[in-house]
């Protein structure tokens, strides 16, 4: 059951580095066995759902209403098609509608991480208005997960070769939903390519 749900979840076991996950988690059940001989209460969550699990830990542990602060971290990851998409996306957005920086000699060898490029984009009158109906729908939906107690939600923003407008449109969203206080880690997969 365990092993599935890591499947289903695509997220990797904190013990699995070069083990089989079978082997990983054989591992922290002996790791923590001292633990579990020590607890007053053993939850067999195997016949939960991920929500039913959240709410029966949430009615055993009284936590409930809108003060439970559930912490949310949001990936945001960049990327070019042309090297293919991340698998593990819960929002993916395409931005080639934009004008490539690709495309201006001076730009090409620049990132979106590079004031150039960045100025170069904020000079496109669709790059303003996307951004910001990108930054309020993305505003909207997080409290909406976090309502759902998510505890990690994946953003991927791409373009052509991932080293431009994804870039900068990634690191600006990453860095206002960390001034709004969620806690963020972005990933520029591909700009260096």
């Amino acid at each position: 059951m365990l092993a599935r749900r890591y499947s289903e979840t695509r997220r990797p076991h904190p013990l699995a580095h070069d083990l089989p996950i079978i082997e990983a988690i054989q591992r922290e059940r002996e790791a923590l066995a001292e633990v579990k001989s020590l607890s007053n209460l053993v939850l067999d969550t195997s016949q939960f759902s991920v929500h039913e699990l959240k709410a029966e830990v949430m009615k055993r542990f009284q936590l409930s209403g809108p003060d439970v602060n559930v912490t949310m971290l949001v990936t945001i990851i960049t990327f070019g098609f042309k090297h293919s998409h991340p698998y593990n996306l819960d929002l993916l957005f395409d931005v080639r509608f934009l004008p490539n920086p690709h495309f201006i000699d001076e730009l090409r060898p620049k990132t979106g991480l590079d004031p150039e490029v960045v100025a170069y984009l904020k000079e496109q009158p669709e790059y303003e208005v996307f951004y910001k109906r990108l930054r309020d729908f993305v505003g909207y939906l997080l409290p909406e997960y976090r309502k759902e107690m998510k505890s990690y939600l994946t953003i991927g923003v791409g373009c052509t070769g991932g080293k431009h407008r994804s870039v900068a449109i990634g690191q600006r969203l990453g860095e206002d939903l960390a001034a709004d206080g969620y806690a963020v880690d972005i990933v520029h997969r591909d700009h260096k390519r």
